[in-house]
């Protein structure tokens, strides 16, 4: 990525341009897609930990994204959402194809551990 764009995302987004650009890096992002059509990303975070992101709604299951997003209105976005754009327009993304029961059931799991 050209320099002046780096400044670009950096003067745009913030502190979590570079950490998004990490991921990216790192191939983090995974498109999971069902015969359906249906599809989500996962990301897995520098943690560690996988975080589901919906780029349609514009969300991320982390806690980063519930405190500076949602609650604070800090930031338009999570450096995870970042790097699912990011990895969408790099042609970086991992791809994962899963059956309808699958979809439902990582689904169901984000549904369980906001609960």
């Amino acid at each position: 990525v050209p320099d002046d764009l780096l400044l670009g995302l950096k003067f745009i987004f913030g502190p979590c341009a570079v950490p998004a650009l990490d991921l990216v890096d790192r191939r983090s992002v995974t498109r999971v897609t069902s015969p359906s059509g249906r599809s989500l990303y996962q990301v897995l975070g520098s943690s560690g930990k996988l975080y589901t992101c919906y780029s349609s709604c514009h969300f991320c299951t982390c806690p980063a994204f519930g405190f500076s997003v949602l609650q604070k209105s800090e930031s338009l976005l999570c450096k995870h959402i970042l790097a699912v754009y990011l990895s969408q327009a790099l042609g970086a993304c991992q791809e994962l194809p899963v059956s309808e029961e699958q979809l439902t059931g990582i689904l169901l799991a984000e549904e369980e551990d906001e609960g």
